[in-house]
Formats: C-alpha cells, structure tokens, sequence
C-alpha cells in the first residue's frame, strides 16, 4: 500500500467513524475473497424480512433502504473483486426524520479474511484499520565483540529494542604461557557473549508478528564469527536476510545497517522514500533551477509543464492535494506521497511539504 492509498484509506476510516445512528441502523458487511456473491445477496434479502420486526417505524425503514440499496449495488458486479468487499450503508442525517441513506463499497487494499455482517449505532471499521499496520517487521542486529544492539524496521521507523555489553577484554602485547591463557580466555568470553546475543535473538525475534526476517551487521570478521559459533536456532539462521558492514555498533548503527541493505529492501518504503527525498534535497543544494518547493513555486512549476515528480507530505490539506494531482495528471509528471517517519520525511515537512522535481530549469525568483 503505497503512501496515497494509505491515507485514503485513512480519510476514508475517519469519515467512517464520525457517523453514529440514532438506532442501529448502520450497516457493515465484510464479504471475503473469493466468496459467492450471489450467497450475499441472498443473505440480504433474508435480513430485510429480519428487518420487519424493528420495532420503531422510522428505524425500520432506514435499515429496509440501507439493505435495498446494498442488494441494489450488488447487482453491478459479476463477482466480487479479487481481496472481497467491504460495504457500509445507512443513514447518515443529522436531521432527525429527514434520512439521507449513504453507500459506500471498498475493495480492501489486503484480502479480507472473515465474513462479516452487523447493524448499529456505528460502522465496523476495525478490520480496515488493521491492514494501516505494517504488513511486514525486519529485525536489525549490529554487533562486535565488545557490544550489540537490537533493532526492527517497522514501516519507515527503525525502532531500537535492546543493547547488551560483552565485558570480554580487549588483546594484549604481552608474550609467553600467560598471553595465550589470556587468549583463550578472551575466546571463551567472545563465544559466551555471541551465545548471549543468539539468546536475545530468539527472544526478540523468534515469535514476533509480522517477522519477515533480519540483517545482521559489523565491523570486520566478527559478523561471521557469531553465525558459526552462536548456536542460533535454525528457523532463524533460515530467515537471515542480509550481512553487512557497519562501523557503528550503537544505535546509530541500526540505521547504517538499513542504509547498506538497501539492495535487499529495495521494495521497503522507508528506503524508497530516503531515496526520493534525498535526490530531491541533493538537487536543491547543486542544482536549485531544477526543483521547487512550497505552493506557489510548485503551482507555476506545474503551470509552465515544467515537474517531473510532484512530492507532498501525506498529510498536505485535501483540496491543495487534489488541486495539484490534477494539475499533475494534465502534464503526465509522476505524483509521490511521503511521511514525516523519517529524518528526510520530517526535513522535508518543515520545507513546506510540497516539492517538484523539474524537467528543464525554469526562474524561481
């Protein structure tokens, strides 16, 4: 779900929300993928001779109507679409006796799962705003001898979990019998403490929902040697994704290790967006004639046919979005929503939230 689907779906959940019935007379249906839609109307029509035992005269009605013009809709589509359909209907006006019966028929952005049918006060919309989460959780270690730090990429945000500290004592100069004790037992800590991470590693990870699986960074050899000799359990091992060098193993790590791993999270949004946002803050400081920001600037860019990718912040006011995607769409130039998840995200937020970049060169002044 890309970032413009996910705030209508967001828009869409709130509109859903703000409405509440006098009665229950508000009508949610969730109809899975792959289930008959013939079954469901005629589901319907059974709950419209339910209906007939409302007591109140005015609730009835509405719910009658609602379940009429749900049966009605129906009728458009040969077969549901390919994820199942969500649909709510009901009335809507605040005006008491003046009913406004409202319809509203979403394929949803993930396969729905469960079938569904309620009437009440308010709309269902729960199954909706778990697909908003994050389908897909990456766990991060970075790590050397001395100290390791857990983390995930959950969406665009690197969230740190746990930091461990070895204890295990760094190599002396020092010759003779006493030196290669010393250095078996710096050995023995080394593996105690990779031992130490794997444990942590199964804690974090193992049972995480939502785990798709992890990167593992470092400096140097040390990366390796704790996949040899940490015991790490072997669903885990199995779902090691990347290894990578690193020269931080600290928090600030974490976020080195999704940089360098951004061949292997190519289809990840959160590099998609660093990528995006960091050409476009690259070419403001080289190449100022060939981006705009701010809505003035931007309008007479997309006025002149001049923008290749428009970028605003999701959350850019809904007549401003729609305004400029028209404009957009009548010049052919790419259109990119982004977050203020990230470092760039929010740099770019605080910049106006609104971006192009340009085709040829054009005055800014």
């Amino acid at each position: 779900m890309n970032e413009e689907r996910r705030q209508k779906l967001i828009d869409l959940i709130e509109e859903l929300e703000s409405y509440r019935g006098r009665h229950t007379e508000l009508v949610t249906i969730y109809a899975p993928a792959g289930s008959n839609i013939n079954n469901l109307g005629t589901q319907l029509s059974s709950e419209q001779s339910t209906a007939m035992n409302i007591k109140s005269k005015a609730t009835r009605t509405n719910v009658k109507d609602a379940l009429e013009r749900l049966i009605r809709h129906l009728k458009l589509y040969k077969q549901l679409p390919k994820n199942g359909l969500a649909l709510f209907c009901g009335n809507v006006s605040k005006k008491e006796g003046q009913p406004d019966i409202k319809l509203w028929a979403i394929e949803p952005p993930q396969p729905l799962n469960t079938k569904f049918y309620r009437c009440d006060q308010t709309f269902v919309v729960d199954p909706l705003k778990a697909m908003l989460e994050s389908t897909e959780v990456y766990g991060l270690l970075v790590m050397d001898r001395k100290e390791a730090t857990f983390g995930v990429l959950e969406g665009k945000a690197i969230i740190k979990l746990k930091h461990l500290t070895s204890g295990v004592p760094g190599k002396i100069k020092a010759g003779g019998q006493s030196a290669q004790r010393f250095e078996r037992l710096t050995e023995e800590a080394a593996k105690e403490f990779y031992r130490r991470i794997a444990d942590s590693l199964k804690d974090l990870f193992y049972k995480m929902p939502k785990f798709k699986g992890w990167l593992l960074g470092g400096p140097g050899p040390t990366k390796e040697e704790f996949l040899k000799e940490g015991n790490i359990i072997t669903e885990l091992k199995n779902k090691l994704i990347a290894t990578k060098d690193v020269g931080y193993t600290s928090e600030e790590g974490l976020e080195e290790l999704v940089k360098n791993s951004e061949d292997v999270l190519q289809q990840e949004e959160v590099v998609k967006e660093k990528q995006l946002l960091n050409k476009f803050f690259t070419m403001l400081g080289k190449q100022k004639s060939k981006v705009a920001y701010g809505l003035e600037p931007v309008k007479k860019a997309l006025e002149m046919g001049a923008v290749d990718t428009l970028i605003m912040y999701v959350k850019t006011h809904k007549k401003i979005q729609k305004d400029l995607k028209e404009k957009a769409k009548s010049i052919a130039a790419k259109v990119e929503f982004v977050s203020d998840e990230t470092p760039e995200g929010l740099q770019f937020k605080n910049l106006s939230g609104i971006g192009a970049v340009l085709r040829f060169k054009i005055d800014n002044s």
